[in-house]
């Protein structure tokens, strides 16, 4: 593993490239490269839509001949497998010349596994691993449970008051945090493949659950209802329960609506990120989530580790991941 401010610096570039296809790239993961040389960037690149080309193959067509020589900064493993639509990227770096590779996280997938690396160093290049592995597989984490789990990372987000209520007495919550956390909102909709309401939700709300940011628009994740199918429009996927769901071929599966659909994901424990968009407001007699399978407080111990709050207007932003 290595220190070293350049590699730190380049890694946290190839890192944003990444996180630029998120969303977008299923059934492949969103990974960066940047090629860099004598201090300057000579090609970067990141996973395009649908999962080809990939991150190395884009950054070093850009590159061009500059690759001799010089450094690959990739956020996954290069893969050591060829398919019908390309050579692996440990083979294309190979034979670009290029002099050494610097890794963030390893890629689990049995076709490489390891392998990726391993071809690298046999054909002189010099490797080094783990340079911010854990914001890497942060945002891997959809590939990473596909992988682990079999089935998408699903992530669920609430608006809730400081007292823990999601609508009021009557169901209504239009709105509970501002603007500014609703736009925060929309970027997580910008990052997922599949969006995801209850059949409740839909029928009282009818969203669009669309991305409305500058810039974002053309994302189109797919949407989602579970429960009731009759009446729903064609574009919308009809899933009768979760199990279906969990066989759904996305990686990022956003959840924003339903009560019964939050606890039923909470109580069969399928939850693996919690995003809580909490607004400074009290609302007293407010609906909660309701019933979601614990029996004794010291089982709700020990499984959620928080990440830093973010503060956007009066509104906070507590994220959750699930510890496994």
């Amino acid at each position: 593993m290595s220190d070293a401010p350049d590699d730190w610096r380049w890694m946290g570039a190839a890192l944003a490239l990444a996180s630029r296809g998120v969303g977008t790239t299923t059934p492949n993961p969103s990974v960066g490269c940047v090629i860099v040389k004598a201090g300057r960037v000579a090609g970067r690149g990141h996973t395009r839509n649908g999962g080809r080309p990939h991150a190395e193959a884009e950054a070093l067509a850009q590159a061009g001949d500059t690759a001799h020589g010089s450094t690959a900064y990739v956020t996954l493993e290069p893969c050591a497998h060829r398919s019908a639509r390309g050579a692996a990227c440990a083979d294309s770096l190979i034979a670009a010349g290029i002099a050494r590779v610097v890794v963030a996280a390893p890629d689990p997938d049995p076709r490489t596994n390891g392998q990726g690396i391993e071809r690298l160093r046999a054909a002189g290049i010099a490797v080094t691993s783990g340079v911010r592995a854990a914001e890497a597989e942060a945002g891997l984490a959809g590939f990473l449970t596909r992988l682990a789990l079999g089935r998408p990372h699903i992530t669920l987000k609430l608006a809730v008051s400081l007292d823990g209520a999601i609508a009021l007495h009557d169901g209504r919550s239009r709105w509970i945090t501002g603007a500014r956390a609703r736009a925060a909102a929309h970027l997580l909709r910008a990052r997922s493949d599949l969006i995801l309401v209850g059949r409740g939700t839909w029928d009282a709300d009818a969203p669009s659950l669309d991305v409305r940011l500058p810039g974002l628009e053309a994302r189109r994740p797919r949407i989602g209802v579970v429960g009731r199918g009759e009446g729903l429009p064609t574009h919308v996927r009809h899933f009768a329960d979760l199990a279906a769901l969990a066989a759904d071929p996305a990686l990022h599966v956003l959840v924003e609506g339903g009560m019964g659909l939050a606890a039923s994901l909470l109580a069969v424990d399928l939850v693996d990120s919690l995003v809580l968009h909490r607004a400074p407001i009290i609302i007293g007699h407010g609906r909660t989530l309701g019933d979601i399978g614990l029996e004794d407080l010291a089982d709700a111990h020990g499984r959620w580790a928080a990440a830093p709050v973010i503060a956007l207007g009066p509104d906070r932003i507590e994220r959750f991941t699930r510890i496994r």
